[in-house]
């Protein structure tokens, strides 16, 4: 009861007042040196439209996976959208799978962001895709080339936006 009482009195003040930064997101991408074709998939999109991987052949892609109850995720997701403006016109597509929430969770949660999301959201409500990628934590983004390769990989919350990743995705989009 004392400590309690001590930290409302002393301590909550501070606590309070002080203005909490999170660190900027990272913008490092780790290179995945070993030859590893993207799993195919299939999955329903926010208009219950059947999308599966194959059907981006030629593209880059930018594979995330996400929830909305994930801090990272949510700060990630307007450099996401910037990087789609960014890139429109190119071969270049952001798939962001969702894990295990459902459309409406999803729906009021992009209606809350400060921007709109125009990339696709794809629903893995049983993870079995998370599964197929390997994915331990969210979120957990892979870049894929024009071959279907996964080249890059990064475990945690990106600037997508950033120079350094912007430049490695035109990159591939040269080969």
């Amino acid at each position: 009861m004392y400590i309690r009482y001590l930290f409302l009195v002393l301590l909550y003040p501070i606590v309070a007042s002080a203005d909490w930064q999170q660190p900027a997101l990272s913008h490092h991408l780790t290179s995945v040196t070993k030859n590893i074709i993207a799993s195919d998939f299939e999955l329903l999109d926010m208009d219950d439209d059947k999308k599966k991987l194959s059907d981006y052949k030629g593209s880059v892609i930018l594979l995330n996976f996400w929830a909305t109850w994930c801090p990272p995720c949510i700060r990630e997701m307007p450099s996401m959208e910037l990087l789609n403006q960014q890139l429109k016109g190119e071969k270049f597509k952001i798939l962001a799978i969702n894990q295990m929430e459902d459309v409406d969770q999803v729906f009021v949660f992009s209606g809350q962001l400060e921007v709109d999301l125009t990339f696709d959201i794809l629903f893995d409500s049983t993870s079995d895709v998370a599964r197929k990628y390997a994915v331990r934590g969210l979120p957990t983004t892979y870049l894929i080339d024009k071959q279907g390769k996964i080249r890059y990989r990064a475990i945690g919350g990106r600037d997508f936006n950033h120079p350094e990743v912007v430049g490695i995705i035109n990159q591939l989009l040269k080969e």
